[in-house]
């Protein structure tokens, strides 16, 4: 499980450029559009919806974008995006799922496939890796936010599953259908959390060394980099002496 917040680790230390900030914000937006056009347009009657526009403010989105995206699906002129994953392979058989949307599934195939190819990777069918992770819900807050105790007791008190703390902040997991329930009980005790969101946990982890983990995370770079991808997950596991060199 290291590897799942090592990587937002690395993405922190890496920095974003602003051209990958405005990606970020427009993947953002596109995941706000599809959750409004699925359901409500009330964040508050809609729990995808609402996790959506959470997860955009904790990524400093501003307010007018955000209000533009959901205006976009209540105006009936937003695309119509297929939500498509893809599994396959990097360097030394790490797992890759690819989480996409798009309105044009041939060019998104055609693109993650020779992305996988040209970074040493393989796409393979779905279903592949998807056995090595499992649906999760996470909720993460600062250090700040309390010691590992009474976090601990917050996230037993909202239904959450497990907890992960550290010197860089404290990572709850739950069940991926109470995330939302979890969530607004966790505020409720311990304010705003700094991401909520969906993601695949890996069960089952593969070791790397700075060779592959310079190819791992020039593969993601390349699959992030694409409009249609909207997030990437590995079980790739690093030594701190392996992260410190990246």
């Amino acid at each position: 499980m290291a590897g799942h917040s090592k990587w937002a680790n690395i993405q922190h230390r890496k920095g974003r450029q602003d051209a990958a900030r405005s990606k970020l914000f427009s993947k953002l937006a596109k995941e706000i559009t599809v959750a409004a056009k699925m359901g409500d347009p009330d964040p508050d009657k809609n729990p995808r919806l609402r996790l959506a526009v959470k997860e955009a403010k904790s990524q400093s989105v501003p307010k007018d974008v955000i209000e533009r995206a959901i205006k976009k699906a209540v105006g009936g002129d937003a695309e119509n995006y297929d939500e498509i994953r893809y599994e396959g392979y990097g360097p030394n058989g790490v797992a890759v799922i690819v989480e996409t949307m798009t309105d044009n599934k041939n060019r998104t195939a055609s693109t993650v496939r020779s992305t996988f190819s040209k970074n040493g990777g393989n796409l393979g069918e779905t279903g592949s890796v998807g056995f090595m992770f499992e649906r999760k819900g996470e909720v993460v807050y600062p250090a700040t936010a309390g010691d590992a105790d009474d976090i601990m007791m917050a996230a037993i008190e909202a239904g959450a599953e497990d907890v992960e703390s550290s010197e860089d902040g404290h990572i709850i997991y739950c069940a991926d259908t109470d995330l939302n329930d979890v969530s607004n009980a966790l505020e409720t005790d311990l304010g705003e959390s700094e991401s909520t969101k969906l993601i695949w946990k890996p069960t089952t982890t593969t070791e790397l060394g700075l060779e592959d983990m310079q190819k791992l995370m020039k593969l993601v770079d390349a699959l992030e980099d694409d409009d249609d991808v909207q997030r990437v997950t590995t079980n790739f596991e690093a030594s701190d002496e392996v992260m410190a060199q990246l």
